[in-house]
């Protein structure tokens, strides 16, 4: 069984994402498979360079950068997502897979949950 964790929303501005993250690390934790897919706006959470100090809060890409350490299998973002935003293969994090959203990806996971 595993859990695929969908995370659309942007890494600032609200807190599902980041409880979507501390979700899939207590899952990963306790031995669960999981994965997490980021989409729509949440493909900003995998931008490199953040520095979001101008808005008071924490970079996510330390959090992210723990995932492996947790045991999340994989960090996926959506290719079309990322055309939309801008996002080129190079100025994504170190570890992403770049995928298709569609319904094919999603057979592969017995559990989805989305934040927000």
């Amino acid at each position: 069984m595993s859990t695929l964790i969908v995370i659309d929303q942007p890494p600032y501005g609200s807190w599902a994402g980041r409880e979507a993250l501390d979700m899939a690390f207590s899952l990963a934790a306790f031995d669960q498979p999981v994965s997490l897919l980021f989409c729509g706006a949440g493909v900003n959470w995998l931008r490199k360079g953040q520095e979001p100090g101008t808005i008071r809060q924490k970079s996510v890409e330390k959090n992210l950068a723990a995932a492996p350490i947790f045991g999340v299998e994989a960090l996926l973002a959506d290719g079309d997502d990322c055309n939309r935003y801008g996002l080129e293969a190079e100025q994504l994090l170190d570890g992403v897979t770049v995928v298709q959203a569609d319904s094919q990806l999603f057979t592969n996971y017995s559990h989805t949950a989305f934040a927000g």
